[in-house]
């Protein structure tokens, strides 16, 4: 009994499969040319997105890289309008920028952003730092760090504190004092001296090995009285 009760349940599923199997093949034969057109489509889709991939981002972004060399060792001999508008042969950050994106990297925006900053161009350079978004900690927290800096430059104190709140929390390491002296001093600015005076405790307990640490007892000596 128990063998025939097997026998009907592998019969039934035979009859199972082959049903589904003929439906799929009704399907395919009702609907062939729409299948055949989507299957094609999606190659081509693919393959077009490859081409282009191969064929003309790759190449971008290596000219992109390639442009952005001059630009990058005039910022480091702190030649910043240079390093940004270029000199007429050699692009700036901000041709870079409006001609490749970020295909020369994300750090281009933080570049010209630093480069507006320190020619006191504070809007400007609030434009480009909060359009980078690399993820590198110690760089995100420089351009956070960065916008607090613009944000004095315009007297907004406020929003400096925010930026710079935002840049030691991005920084647990040995930037991170100079940040929270930055923010302290913001705080101070507004009048708001027991927070500062909070900063620059923060300073002396958790980054004692920091260059920020070997005077700020004068900071705290200054802002407790």
């Amino acid at each position: 009994m128990a063998q025939k009760n097997l026998t009907d349940k592998e019969a039934q599923r035979k009859e199972n499969l082959e049903q589904t199997v003929s439906a799929a093949e009704q399907f395919y034969n009702e609907h062939k040319k729409l299948i055949l057109g989507i299957v094609a489509a999606v190659l081509v889709i693919g393959l077009g997105i490859l081409a282009y991939n191969k064929f003309i981002y790759q190449p971008k972004c290596v000219e992109a890289m390639q442009q952005s060399y001059p630009a990058e060792m005039s910022f480091q001999e702190g030649e910043y309008d240079l390093a940004l508008n270029g000199d007429g042969n050699n692009l700036g950050f901000a041709d870079i920028i409006d001609d490749y994106g970020t295909k020369a990297g994300k750090a281009v925006y933080l570049y010209a952003g630093i480069c507006e900053l320190q020619l006191g161009n504070f809007d400007e350079a609030l434009s480009y730092l909060k359009k980078y978004s690399g993820k590198e900690p110690i760089l995100a927290a420089r351009a956070k760090a960065c916008e607090g800096d613009a944000y004095v430059g315009l007297g907004d104190y406020a929003a400096a504190v925010r930026a710079y709140k935002a840049a030691v929390d991005r920084a647990d390491n040995v930037f991170a004092a100079g940040y929270l002296l930055k923010e302290g001093s913001a705080l101070e600015a507004l009048g708001q001296t027991a927070d500062a005076l909070a900063c620059y405790k923060r300073i002396e307990s958790d980054y004692p090995q920091s260059l920020e640490a070997y005077d700020i007892a004068k900071h705290i000596a200054r802002v407790a009285e």
